[in-house]
């Protein structure tokens, strides 16, 4: 298990030349945290039949089903774009709805963040082929990419710092379900409906959640590179035994990590104030 798994051969046989590559170049990007408090959550008929009859929720779990973003040109500011990110987040929520008893519901709440980024400008059109293009073919719409950067978002799940229902809803929730795209529902078991619609249901649902992400602003360039020519590798394929799972299982490197979780950060400051950090009176 000592050999690496990325072994190429050896370099001796390939010979170190300069060549030209097509990739995309980052031209802006930031990283941010968000907290976003009393974010409506929209429920299924379940979910409004459960909140309805309880007096406490508490989330269990929250993940990005989808997100939506749209690009647009800063006006009287050349090069620069204006970044419209909207996240829909699934959650699963529990409920006591009886001694002992508790259930499982699941919603939707909705993100939206705004940023600033420079895009530079672009004057080309860029049209790609593809695989099943031929002499004949007739596309039904042209692919091509113009003067827009491309933006790519890396978010990590969000985390769920707060529930809460409400009798009442504050006037800053500014989308409704119909805003929720057809395939983030179709995870839910069930529909979603909107409780302010109806007048048997009259509570809602809050959670706060704070969120982590990075948003590049990218457009494709051509450079040239260093490079070295691959080699065929030297290691050979290991096929595992059926018969002897556990040779396998003995193959393996402890998880050393797993067992020895790092030291809280204040323990090293403050030796003799206990475990958090915090002396007594």
């Amino acid at each position: 298990m000592s050999e690496s798994k990325f072994s190429c051969g050896s370099s001796s046989q390939g010979s170190r030349d300069t060549v030209l590559i097509e990739t995309n170049r980052v031209l802006d990007s930031c990283r941010d945290r968000d907290c976003y408090e009393n974010v409506r959550v929209y429920l299924t008929e379940f979910g409004n039949e459960i909140i309805e009859h309880v007096s406490s929720v508490r989330a269990k779990h929250s993940c990005i089903s989808w997100t939506n973003i749209t690009v647009d040109p800063v006006q009287f500011n050349r090069g620069f774009y204006t970044v419209n990110m909207r996240f829909f987040v699934k959650l699963i929520f529990e409920a006591c709805i009886a001694p002992g008893r508790s259930q499982e519901f699941e919603g939707i709440a909705i993100l939206e963040k705004k940023v600033i980024l420079y895009g530079s400008e672009s004057n080309v059109n860029i049209f790609r082929s593809s695989a099943t293009s031929d002499y004949c073919t007739v596309p039904e719409s042209t692919q091509c990419s113009g003067n827009t950067p491309t933006v790519v978002v890396e978010a990590v799940d969000p985390i769920i710092l707060s529930t809460k229902i409400v009798e009442k809803l504050e006037p800053n929730c500014c989308c409704l379900c119909c805003d929720i795209p057809e395939s983030v529902v179709c995870g839910l078991n069930g529909t979603i409906t909107d409780a302010s619609s109806g007048n048997n249901n009259r509570r809602y649902l809050l959670v706060s959640l704070g969120l982590f992400s990075v948003i590049r602003m990218v457009r494709p360039g051509q450079y040239l590179i260093s490079a070295t020519e691959y080699n065929v590798p030297d290691k050979e394929c290991v096929e595992g035994e059926d018969n002897d799972p556990c040779g396998l299982f003995r193959t393996m490197d402890f998880p050393i990590s797993e067992f020895n979780p790092p030291d809280f950060p204040h323990t090293k400051h403050h030796g003799d104030k206990g475990r958090c950090g915090c002396q007594g009176n």
